[in-house]
């Protein structure tokens, strides 16, 4: 069963492990998010202990059995760590390896001296589109994070300038464009038309991130000025290399995990046979994992090797490599662990049963749906399967492309404000070295900036199309 089998099955059949009514769940899941915000605003306590905390006491609020609330956590912490963790560490390790072989300074200085100040905001949110396409947000994140980090620094740029307009390429692509799964999922759940919703899908996207990329990146440097953090920007080795790999093949070995599961993605839809031996082979080499592994093996030829390294300081290369990601990953897991407690505590099936009774247009409905289960349970997947679900027979008798723009729809609400409920959250966080309210100022911010445009440019698009 894949991981979005899981997903949808979590949501639809599992009964909640709490029998509070809707006023008791929806009171214990603000008073949940107060305790872990209180914690590490008030208290400086760290995020893991807080959303450990925190998580035992929406169970807690909730009237659920303290072992059950404890199983929940655990399950979706391991589930996150076994899932993004993983990748995290992939990620940390190739960042490494483009560090000390001069790769990644390769990259850096061909952007500023190909890149106009004026312009940077523009090639990051370019470039972050582009590789964003196949990726998986986490997966975007660990590929593009020591890039932004070092333009930002070696251009003396603020963060947020050059941040901002990376996170929203990836953000969009995820929620908007297939083949990503939630649009994939959606289409699938209303029997939507793929083409007339990628092509809808690309035409919402571009204004979109835009406006929530380089137009809103002026106001967030503005807002929270900080420097890129010297712990998460991996150092080069102290001596100074003879050598480093050409652009063309640094280039290449970025790309190589995007070119694999692109590929993925194409032959999924093109073949639609999961008994195809070549689909079970593209699932295979364009699964996340193998595709990062893939990127950490051929670095070690294309970056390491002509650089000078030899085997010798391989292991040495890794273990450095992974030392700062520690506190990521149990912060992210964590994450995971409080959003699988309050899916869990019935709150998806809380929204779902409420809004069946809201009577407005299909569109808005789907999108404000999607928007809550959002907000209520942290995850954009759940989020999105959940509101195609209930909304799915309003589908049967739309137009094809209205019924592409319902899934746009559902998409653009999976996005609205990320909180502290969200992994994704944790992980821009810790990433870019901000506090909790800095992030909300500009990550959250940014995430519904970009729910409220293409949920508006759905509906301006259904008035004329």
């Amino acid at each position: 069963m894949t991981r979005l089998s899981v997903e949808m099955l979590a949501a639809d059949t599992v009964e909640p492990i709490t029998s509070a009514g809707h006023a008791q769940l929806g009171i214990a899941v603000l008073l949940g998010i107060a305790v872990i915000v209180l914690l590490i605003t008030k208290f400086k306590l760290h995020a893991f202990l807080s959303l450990t905390i925190g998580s035992l006491a929406l169970g807690a609020f909730a009237g659920a059995p303290l072992d059950k609330v404890i199983t929940s956590f655990t399950a979706g912490l391991g589930s996150t760590v076994a899932g993004v963790g993983v990748l995290i560490a992939l990620g940390a390790i190739l960042g490494k390896m483009l560090a000390d072989s001069g790769g990644a300074d390769q990259i850096v200085d061909t952007i500023l001296a190909k890149a106009s100040p004026r312009s940077m905001p523009w090639t990051m949110v370019l470039i972050a589109s582009v590789i964003g396409l196949p990726l998986f947000f986490e997966v975007g994140i660990v590929l593009l994070i020591p890039v932004v980090l070092m333009v930002a620094k070696r251009g003396n740029y603020s963060l947020m300038r050059i941040g901002i307009p990376a996170l929203a390429g990836l953000s969009v692509m995820h929620g908007l464009v297939p083949p990503h799964p939630g649009p994939l999922v959606a289409i699938d759940a209303l029997g939507a038309n793929l083409g007339v919703t990628l092509a809808l899908g690309v035409l919402v996207a571009i204004p979109t991130v835009i406006i929530a990329g380089p137009v809103f990146s002026k106001y967030a440097a503005r807002w929270v000025d900080v420097p890129a953090p010297d712990r998460m920007i991996p150092q080069r080795a102290s001596e100074e290399l003879e050598k480093r790999p050409g652009f063309g093949a640094t280039l290449a070995t970025i790309l190589l995990p995007v070119v694999l599961m692109l590929a993925k993605a194409l032959v999924d839809i093109i073949v639609d046979d999961p008994e195809a031996l070549v689909q079970r082979t593209f699932d295979v080499i364009g699964n996340p994992l193998v595709a990062l592994l893939a990127a950490v093996i051929v670095g070690i030829f294309t970056l390491l090797r002509p650089a000078g390294f030899g085997k010798d300081r391989l292991s040495g290369l890794v273990e450095k490599g992974l030392a700062p990601i520690a506190g990521i990953l149990l912060i992210v897991g964590a994450g995971g662990g409080f959003k699988q407690t309050l899916i869990d505590s019935g709150v998806g099936r809380m929204i779902l049963e409420i809004s069946e009774d809201w009577s407005i247009p299909a569109l808005l409905l789907a999108w404000l749906i999607a928007v809550a289960i959002r907000l209520a349970t942290g995850s954009a997947t759940v989020a999105t399967v959940s509101a195609a679900g209930l909304v799915a027979p309003l589908a049967a008798d739309m137009s094809t492309t209205h019924a592409a723009l319902l899934v746009l729809a559902i998409g653009a609400g999976s996005l609205f404000f990320s909180h502290v409920n969200d992994a994704g959250f944790w992980l821009v966080k810790e990433y870019f070295g901000l506090n909790v309210g800095q992030t909300i100022k500009t990550w959250s911010v940014m995430e519904t900036i970009i729910s409220v445009v293409a949920g508006a440019l759905v509906l301006l698009l259904s008035l004329v199309i």
